[in-house]
């Protein structure tokens, strides 16, 4: 025991800066390493919820019929569209979206498809997306939905399943069947034969929907014009 008593503390030697550094780095580099994570990750999930960096559409228009449009004629009328409409959500640029729910058809698994579309479409009219309407079978359609707006701009009533006065077809309405559209390659879904993209669209229905409450889509008072340019001169 004696023998130490002499022996004297070691002096506390003083670190310089860099050796401060990575002491400090040594012991807390984890804690930063997953604070920085966080705060990534909820920096992330606030972008996506203010719907940054996203392409928001100032025109919506669900397509319901049996098969997939190729992709390619999509494009071309959602530019042909968007050249009639204007910016309304003020992002520098006009753009439209074709929301596609194909119901499957005549295929065998049609029914889970259809039921699985249905879905779909219930999703996009409680969230108020889509404005305008572009349908193989506007009857079932208004059956199923009841909400299409007739074309002089009033509400059927509750118990109507009247659907004539609610649509005009395609090839009745001159500023749509004159859209350049491009030509089919035979290749995309339910395409059999090469021609006019046009030729797709020539028995479909364009119609709009109707508001009873004061819930509407977006940019509506825009929506109501860019329908009155498409349904100028039609056919009724």
């Amino acid at each position: 025991m004696w023998k130490y008593r002499d022996v004297q503390p070691e002096e506390q030697r003083e670190l310089t800066p860099e050796q401060k550094r990575k002491n400090w780095w040594r012991y807390h580099k984890w804690h930063l390493l997953i604070g920085v994570a966080l705060a990534v990750a909820a920096a992330g999930i606030l972008a996506n919820m203010l719907g940054v960096g996203k392409v928001r559409p100032d025109y919506q228009i669900a397509y319901v019929g049996a098969a997939r449009l190729p992709d390619a004629t999509v494009e071309a009328l959602e530019g042909a569209l968007a050249a009639m409409g204007e910016d309304c959500n003020g992002d520098g640029r006009t753009v439209v979206r074709l929301n596609q729910y194909a119901t499957g058809g005549t295929d065998a698994s049609s029914p889970y498809y259809g039921a699985a579309t249905s879905t779909k479409v219930m999703a996009d009219l409680k969230a108020l997306d889509s404005y305008f309407f572009l349908l193989e079978d506007p009857r079932q359609f208004q059956l199923d939905y009841h909400i299409l707006r007739r074309l002089d701009g009033t509400l059927p009533g509750e118990t109507e399943t009247g659907w004539e006065d609610c649509c005009l077809r395609w090839a009745d309405c001159p500023t749509l069947a004159n859209l350049a559209l491009g030509e089919l390659d035979g290749s995309g879904p339910g395409q059999s034969l090469s021609g006019p993209a046009q030729s797709l669209f020539s028995g479909m229905y364009i119609a709009r929907r109707g508001f009873w409450s004061e819930y509407t889509c977006d940019h509506v008072q825009a929506c109501d014009a860019l329908w009155d340019a498409i349904i100028r001169d039609a056919k009724s």
